[in-house]
């Protein structure tokens, strides 16, 4: 305790900090501290050069230093409640919004032009803040987890708002689907599990690393860390790969080739630590030919124009002959699976663009349709990466329209939810900055910030 409050009036006393540089010249300067926290003028520097920035309104050096110190609220009750996120969750969501940062930027090179730092220095920054992003949603999660409401809480909410201050829903759509992967060639596929048995022969005898053959093969995104998952729980992995993976007790050993829904790979044990492991694996999938494509294509329109003809229903179709088992087992009609700041929910409507998130090919075929009616054949790439063919039926289609209690009671339920989680978490916040040790440089108090208790 003493060392913290030593640690407060230093970095009071202080406030700037000094790097010395050629020049002599300031480059840095503590501008808030939060608890035994401080917040420097490099880091609000760092979040203005992020891409996202342009997302945010407001004055940056306003905005950014308050959204650090809230991070920083959370945090510190996440170290003290002994939460934790998984590295493999970390690492996918570091992948998907490089992977955004680059199409954005142009390529790698301008990215880091635009960043002023190498490309595994921003990979370091955006797992630590992504990391620390998680933490703050499992935090706010927890606070929130008892927050419950009924219809009558929906109803009272809703009542004296004016019809055309009501929520705008866009047009949303019901899908069927009925997928079928191209029938892949026996000799491609011994190809592709050879060339793993090599890899793993070339590893096991010494004459190369796994991260090293990672690099050069897998196809998966994690090839970057040379294969490395991170610990994942074993119920977060594929089954197939989870039993092999899991039953390895020699990290110098190399797993035999085992098929996933994602491909084919082969595993090294990094570590185990009860229902977790850390694994590298490399991922590698048949190539699929033009020719096999078209094979699919022509089974599809022929089971396409049997549900026209009436010899079959779509929904027996796709129980029938779908290679999806997500869809298969629900009839062929798609889930949307809706993730937002303070919960995950599940529902079979879309609107057009999250249609598109899920498949470009998918909105296109269904965006001409009528109700009830069946698509051409179309290729598309499925979430496990797999290139497949597809017949859409659109089920549904609601214009769009004013929400309503009648038709959207389940929308209007998620928003009047959601104020009341974001009351909660408000007034966390503003309990905790009461009983927290804050000082902000005299130059940053003038700004209209969001929660005004900072300035005491």
């Amino acid at each position: 305790m003493k060392y913290k409050v030593f640690l407060m009036a230093l970095l009071a006393l202080c406030g700037v900090l000094h790097v010395e540089a050629q020049n002599n010249n300031v480059i840095d300067e503590v501008i808030w501290v939060v608890g035994d926290e401080a917040i420097l003028k490099s880091d609000v520097e760092s979040m203005r050069r992020d891409p996202d920035w342009g997302r945010i309104e407001g004055n940056p050096y306003c905005v950014i230093p308050e959204r650090i110190a809230i991070q920083k609220l959370f945090l510190h009750q996440a170290a003290i409640d002994s939460l934790e996120v998984s590295e493999s969750q970390i690492n996918s969501r570091v992948e998907a919004q490089l992977e955004e940062w680059v199409m954005r930027a142009g390529s790698k090179e301008k990215l880091e032009e635009y960043m002023s730092t190498s490309f595994s220095q921003i990979r370091e920054e955006m797992h630590d803040r992504l990391r620390d992003q998680a933490l703050m949603e499992q935090m706010q999660e927890k606070l929130t987890e008892d927050v419950k409401i009924n219809p009558a809480d929906v109803r009272r909410y809703f009542k004296n708002i004016p019809e055309d201050s009501l929520p705008l829903v866009p047009t949303q759509v019901e899908v069927e689907l009925v997928v079928q992967q191209p029938l892949i060639p026996r000799e491609e596929i011994d190809r592709v599990k050879n060339k793993l048995r090599e890899l793993a022969e070339r590893i096991s005898s010494g004459s190369t690393t796994f991260t090293a053959m990672a690099h050069a093969y897998s196809i998966d995104p994690s090839y970057v860390r040379g294969g490395e998952l991170g610990f994942t729980n074993k119920g977060d992995l594929d089954p197939a790969f989870a039993a092999v993976a899991f039953a390895l007790n020699d990290p110098k050993k190399v797993s035999k080739v085992v098929e996933s829904e994602f491909g084919f790979h082969i595993i090294q044990l990094i570590e185990k630590r009860g229902d977790k492991g850390n694994f590298r694996h490399i991922l590698m999938r048949p190539n699929v030919e033009q020719r096999d494509i078209d094979s699919c294509v022509v089974r599809l329109d022929s089971i396409a124009e049997d549900v026209r003809k009436g010899k079959l229903t779509f929904e027996q179709a796709a129980m029938w002959a779908s290679d999806d088992k997500d869809t298969r087992n629900n009839n062929g009609l798609l889930t949307n699976e809706r993730i937002t700041q303070t919960e995950r929910t599940y529902t079979s409507r879309f609107t057009m663009e999250e249609l598109a998130n899920v498949s470009a090919e998918l909105a296109n075929a269904v965006a001409g349709l009528e109700t009830g009616e069946i698509s051409k054949p179309f290729q598309m790439v499925n979430k496990k990466g797999k290139t497949v063919c597809a017949i859409a039926k659109l089920k549904s289609r609601s214009k769009e329209h004013r929400a309503n209690i009648q038709e959207d009671f389940p929308m209007l339920r998620d928003i009047v939810l959601a104020k009341k989680k974001s009351d909660v978490v408000n007034e966390w916040i503003r309990e905790k900055q009461k009983n927290t040790y804050v000082r902000i440089n005299e130059e940053w108090r003038s700004c209209e910030f969001e929660y005004p208790g900072w300035v005491k």
